[in-house]
């Protein structure tokens, strides 16, 4: 039983993509990730080299995968328990740093154990998340004032400030925000709600892939909350998304955000399981990118 380690995406989508598309719901940020480096390129999430690694069994059967996009966290798809620790000690053979873990709960535990063992790296949990899957999707009703419209070029200023603001709040890394805001535009992949005679509320959503898409960057500004425009907006990308093909629509949340969790449930998103963020920091204050 092996890890293969490489930096080449083409050798392990051939020699992983089976494995993690065969469960795109559960895999989702893996596989929106891997569309990202194969659109973006391989420096789409920032400047440090991407590591991917995959598992395979004693009849060379590939049972584990995960993607390491450096500042953000491994990002582990599949991971036998047996095979966590091998994981750890092969990391560890490469000199390949892990400041950070992302991982089903089950999978951070073994993990976590394992390369703490072996590193004495500190254990810092940042952020529990909840994956949710629309089920039958219910419009707010009565919908906030305002129309939901595809974002254009013209609206590219504001996208790129409450994106801006949106990474802020949720204390991610910064990236390369007009960039996103510009590509993901071009694909279309923007809705927001308009009220008032400007842009009070947007989301976006990730490529389709293996018939899943899953929506992000959800954001109102601070002073528009609490008046359904997240809820309406939301609601109006996951019906765009379905009419465009998709069988699965997916998000997901901070679990430390129980208005987030409740707007996106009362909309038809139920839940379907949960992830850990770890940090391993040097110190107790370093910053763990998400």
């Amino acid at each position: 039983m092996t890890w293969h380690l490489t930096g080449d995406l083409d050798v392990f989508e051939s020699a992983a993509r089976e494995l993690v598309i065969g469960n795109p719901v559960s895999n989702t940020g893996c596989l929106t990730v891997l569309e990202a480096l194969r659109s973006r390129g391989l420096a789409a999430f920032g400047y440090g080299t991407p590591l991917f690694g995959w598992h395979t069994d004693g009849n060379a059967r590939t049972t584990g995968a995960f993607v390491h996009t450096p500042p953000f966290p491994l990002l582990v798809a599949e991971l036998p328990e047996s095979a966590a620790e091998s994981l750890a000690d092969t990391l560890v053979a490469a000199g390949h740093p892990v400041k950070s873990l992302n991982a089903r709960d089950r999978d951070a535990e073994v993990f976590t154990d394992a390369w703490t063992a072996r590193t004495g790296s500190l254990v810092r949990e940042v952020e529990r998340q909840r994956l949710y899957r629309l089920g039958t999707l219910t419009p707010p009703d009565p919908a906030p004032v305002g129309r939901a419209r595809f974002a254009a070029a013209r609206d590219t200023d504001t996208l790129v400030a409450f994106l801006h603001a949106f990474r802020d709040e949720t204390e991610q890394i910064a990236e390369d925000v007009p960039g996103i805001v510009a590509f993901k535009l071009s694909r279309g992949e923007y809705v927001v709600w308009e009220a008032d005679g400007g842009i009070v509320s947007m989301a976006a959503v990730s490529a389709t892939v293996a018939g899943a898409a899953r929506i992000a960057q959800v954001y109102t500004p601070p002073h528009l909350r609490r008046r359904g425009y997240a809820a309406a907006v939301t609601a109006a990308r996951a019906a765009a998304t379905l009419k465009d093909g998709a069988d699965t629509v997916l998000l997901f949340t901070d679990l430390a955000n129980p208005t987030s969790n409740s707007v996106y449930q009362s909309i038809g998103f139920v839940p379907v399981e949960d992830r850990v963020i770890v940090g391993f920091p040097t110190h107790e204050d370093e910053e763990i990118p998400t």
